[in-house]
């Protein structure tokens, strides 16, 4: 499938929604339309939705004017901003809206709150983030790592990976290597992995399963109004559901799912994982799965964002 998948659903969206940044994309600038949806979020505007449309145009108008719509693409997302040499850093990512062909009104907290938080001081640590496409083209060809080594060789403490999950907070204390979920990507792509037949992506090679390294009881005791989880929950071809003691327990299971499921939310905390390990680098990175939205409730999901500053918080108290 193409971006005329995406493309064809611009129609269905409210007018209020897919218009708002049209005075900002007509400069094709990426950099441009990301600051301003940041600033936007920030100034009290709290939805995530706008930015993933405009960001649509905004290919469109690179492609007929024969620009390069990937560097675009990659610049509206938040890819490539700068920390200050001399603070200490976290890096924060979420994701676009997805699952819009069930209802186009759809939001993505997790993608909220990146827009929210870019540029903010929290606990005396500046926060960066990008947003993360949900296409798994994009996966296999490596946006995650090319998005995660430049920060992670140059001094990160933090990188949270977010996506918007299921009742409350669960910190994904297991990512699993393989794709099982049938559920299609934001270009109505599947990959044929199946709870059945989990595939692992083309090239990912590592351990069946990782373990997080967040400061998972100093987060898991922020209060909201949502409990936080440390999810050890994982599925593996030989034993079906389990509740996992310990990374070594799992040692000799195949994975159908990781903690953070089958699908690109518990596919970016493996790779970033990975990452890490293969870079030799010592931080603190896991993966935050926030309470669902379904459709777009401003008050929940200012309430989401605020309990995510809030852990992010807690996280940089118990590693400083």
């Amino acid at each position: 499938m193409s971006a005329d998948v995406e493309e064809a659903r611009l129609a269905r969206v409210p007018a209020a929604v897919r218009d708002r940044y049209d005075d900002v994309i007509v400069h094709g600038d990426g950099a441009r339309l990301w600051a301003h949806a940041v600033a936007d979020v920030q100034g009290g505007h709290c939805d995530d939705r706008p930015l993933y449309w405009a960001r649509l145009k905004l290919l469109r108008r690179q492609r007929e004017a024969g620009r390069d719509a990937e560097s675009a693409e990659r610049a509206a997302r938040g890819f490539g901003a700068a920390f200050p040499n001399d603070a200490p850093r976290v890096l924060l990512t979420g994701f676009d809206p997805f699952h819009l062909d069930r209802n186009i009104a759809q939001s993505n907290p997790s993608g909220l709150a990146a827009l929210a938080l870019d540029g903010t001081v929290v606990a005396a640590t500046r926060i960066r983030t990008a947003i993360l496409p949900v296409r798994f083209g994009d996966f296999d060809a490596g946006i995650v790592e090319d998005l995660l080594t430049p920060p992670f060789s140059a001094g990160l403490r933090l990188c949270l990976t977010v996506s918007m999950g299921r009742d409350a907070f669960d910190l994904e204390r297991f990512p699993g290597r393989r794709r099982s979920a049938e559920t299609p990507d934001n270009r109505n792509v599947t990959t044929g992995a199946t709870p059945r037949h989990p595939l692992a992506p083309s090239g990912l090679d590592g351990a069946e399963f990782l373990e997080f390294s967040l400061p998972v009881d100093a987060m898991a005791r922020v209060a909201g109004p949502w409990q936080v989880r440390d999810n050890r929950r994982v599925v593996s071809v030989e034993r079906g559901a389990v509740i996992a003691d310990s990374l070594a327990g799992l040692g000799g299971d195949t994975a159908v799912a990781g903690s953070g499921g089958g699908y690109l939310s518990n596919e970016i905390a493996y790779r970033a994982l990975l990452l890490r390990d293969r870079l030799g680098v010592s931080l603190r990175v896991g993966h935050l799965h926030t309470p669902r939205i379904d459709g777009y409730d401003e008050a929940r999901e200012r309430a989401v964002v605020d309990q995510i500053q809030r852990i992010v918080a807690a996280a940089l108290r118990s590693i400083s």
